[in-house]
């Protein structure tokens, strides 16, 4: 744990501090506002020692100045930057610069007063807070995820939007969301989640956390609007039946009626991830043969490697289809 003199400097930090110190976690507080220090020998070597440090920073003035990220939400904003898991598919990689070490920001109540900027004055407004980190990965330490849960709460317009592969989901099952933030996980099949997902918690004892959230207060659940996202969708052997048992596990868990959304990803890849990941995982099975796949370009001149169209066709009818016969009253919010 690294604390830099300017999140000393914030309450939020001293609060951050205190919980680590409860914790007996190492502590370092940093002369300087940089972090240093942080690079390897190899980028395999930077990898390991980046996971493993928790910076907290102050975020800088620029992340007060909000991006839309459609699909998923009207707007993003960051509790933090970097992620304690080890996908072997990572979506940020190429996206954050330097080493990937997790940087959690102490001005949190600065970043939470900004959002009412953003907020539509006659429409609801959405606002993800899972883009660059898995906020409830890190929940333990920095309490961040609760006090945004908490702020939104409050508000009348806006609303919150997170999504994790973890499952520690008790320090929020009391807190006065008003139904202002809906909790979401990330889930897959076996052959993709136990061979690619290292660090988190299993799919089943994820689908066992979000029952919580989803269950009535009365039944000492957290009565959350709750979602599941499918990603990255792979067309590996036998997906198909490998994607049924996985939507028997949601059945099973998610056994009663609740407010309840999907998100389909297909798996894609940049030339700039793939680098980056066969660097940090450099015997790694998962398929990134771009002769395989169709080459997509973007108005920014950017490209991505997806499936091709009959592949996408076929993965899209069969998601399609399984909602609408388990879950007809869920909401299929977007395929990509």
């Amino acid at each position: 744990m690294l604390f830099t003199p300017a999140a000393l400097q914030e309450p939020w930090g001293q609060k951050i501090l205190a919980q680590v110190q409860s914790l007996n976690l190492p502590v370092e507080e940093l002369s300087r506002n940089r972090l240093t220090g942080l690079r390897g020998a190899t980028e395999q070597e930077t990898y390991r020692l980046s996971k493993r440090t928790l910076a907290v920073v102050t975020a800088p003035p620029s992340s007060f100045k909000l991006s839309p990220i459609p699909p998923s939400a009207d707007w993003q904003f960051h509790l933090a930057e970097g992620c304690p898991a080890h996908c072997q598919y990572c979506y940020l990689a190429g996206s954050l610069q330097g080493p990937p070490v997790i940087r959690v920001f102490a001005n949190l109540p600065q970043i939470l007063d900004n959002l009412a900027a953003y907020e539509h004055a006659d429409q609801s407004t959405s606002f993800e807070v899972s883009c660059y980190t898995d906020p409830l990965g890190i929940e333990h330490l920095t309490g961040s995820l609760a006090e945004c849960i908490r702020y939104f709460g409050t508000r009348k317009k806006g609303h919150l939007r997170w999504v994790s592969k973890f499952d520690n989901v008790d320090g929020l099952l009391n807190l006065p969301h008003n139904g202002r933030t809906r909790c979401r996980f990330s889930v897959n099949a076996a052959p993709i989640s136990q061979q690619f997902e290292g660090g988190t918690a299993a799919v089943s004892d994820r689908l066992q956390a979000l029952r919580r959230l989803a269950l009535p207060q009365t039944q000492k659940g957290g009565g959350y609007p709750v979602g599941l996202v499918i990603a990255p969708i792979v067309a590996f052997e036998d997906w198909q039946m490998h994607y049924d048992r996985l939507f028997d596990q949601i059945s099973a868990a998610l056994d009663f009626d609740c407010d309840l959304t999907f998100e389909l990803i297909s798996h894609r890849f940049t030339p700039t991830s793939k680098e980056v990941l066969t660097q940090w995982y450099p015997n790694t099975k998962l398929d990134m043969d771009e002769s395989s796949r169709s080459l997509k370009r973007n108005k920014f001149g950017g490209s991505k490697y997806v499936y091709d169209t009959d592949t996408m066709k076929a993965l899209r009818r069969f998601f399609e289809q399984q909602i609408a016969q388990r879950f007809p009253h869920a909401r299929l919010l977007y395929w990509t």
